[in-house]
C-alpha cells in the first residue's frame, strides 16, 4: 500500500464504500506482518516511497516464496536482489509473473504500472567484467522508475572510449560509476561532469585487488568533488541513492 492507496482507503471510509472492519484488516499489518522469521515492513512503502526489497542470500527457498506470496498480496512490484536461478525457479512455482534477470542475478514481479521519470540515470562500467554490479543497479533504478542510460566498458585503459560518450552521459541526471581494480575511473567522470557521482567499487581485479578494497580506498580518496561512494560490488545501494536524488 502506497500513500495515495491509504488516502484512498481512508476516503472509502468516509464515504461509506468500505466498512470499518474491512479498512481495519488491511491497515492492522501496516506497521509490519508477524511471519516468525521475517517481520515484513508493509509500511515502508508510505515512510520512503519505495516498498520493501527481498535480500535473497542466507535465506531459504521456502523464506523467499513465503515472503513473496504475501507482499503480492499488497499488489506493490517486487524486487528480489542477489537471486540465484534456484531462487527464481521457486519463485516461478508460485506465480508466473516472475522475470529473472541473470546478470543482475534479480528477480522482478511486476504488479502494478512502473512510471518512468524523464530524469536519467547514467551506469557505467570501467570494464565487462563490472557488468553484473552495473546490472544490479540498472534494472534496480529501472523497477524504481528511472530512465537509465547503460555505457559499458569504457575505463582509464581507453580512456577515449569515454570521452567518446560524454554527450550521452551529459543527458544522465545522476551518474553512477562502476569499477574495480584500482577505481579510477569514477575520480575521471567526477572531474568532467556537473552531476552528482555514485561510485561503486567492484570485486573485480587481481590479488592486491583485495576483493574490491583497492577500488574503494581509491574513490574514497578522490581528488575529484561531488562523487559519494557506496559498498563493495553494492550496486542495489548505488540505485536507490540515485533514484532518491531524482525524486528531489
Amino acid at each position: 500500500m502506497d500513500s495515495n492507496e491509504l488516502k484512498k482507503l481512508l476516503e472509502d471510509v468516509k464515504d461509506g464504500k468500505v466498512e470499518v472492519e474491512q479498512a481495519y484488516s488491511e491497515l492492522k499489518v501496516l506497521p509490519y506482518e508477524e511471519l516468525g522469521f521475517a517481520k515484513l515492513d508493509h509500511h515502508r512503502h508510505i515512510r520512503n516511497g519505495y516498498p520493501e526489497v527481498i535480500y535473497c542470500e542466507g535465506k531459504t527457498n521456502k523464506q523467499i516464496t513465503e515472503i513473496v506470496s504475501r507482499l503480492m498480496l499488497k499488489n506493490n512490484n517486487i524486487l528480489a536482489t542477489r537471486a540465484s536461478r534456484e531462487v527464481f525457479d521457486a519463485i516461478s512455482e508460485i506465480t508466473c509473473d516472475a522475470e529473472y534477470h541473470i546478470d543482475a542475478r534479480i528477480v522482478v514481479i511486476k504488479r502494478k504500472k512502473i512510471i518512468v521519470s524523464e530524469k536519467k540515470i547514467a551506469v557505467i562500467t570501467a570494464g565487462t567484467s563490472d557488468i553484473p554490479v552495473a546490472e544490479e543497479a540498472a534494472i534496480t533504478a529501472e523497477v524504481l522508475g528511472n530512465s537509465v542510460i547503460r555505457i559499458f566498458d569504457v575505463g582509464v585503459a581507453g580512456i577515449h572510449r569515454l570521452f567518446s560518450k560524454m554527450d550521452i552521459i551529459s543527458e544522465a541526471n545522476v551518474i553512477i560509476v562502476v569499477a574495480g581494480m584500482e577505481g579510477a575511473l569514477a575520480s575521471v567522470v567526477g572531474g568532467l561532469v556537473d552531476k552528482p557521482v555514485i561510485a561503486v567499487p567492484t570485486s573485480v581485479g587481481y590479488g592486491a585487488n583485495f576483493g574490491g578494497l583497492s577500488a574503494l580506498l581509491t574513490m574514497l580518496n578522490s581528488c575529484a568533488s561531488g562523487i559519494g561512494v557506496v559498498n563493495i560490488d553494492n550496486g542495489f545501494g548505488a540505485a536507490y541513492l540515485a533514484s532518491n536524488i531524482n525524486r528531489l
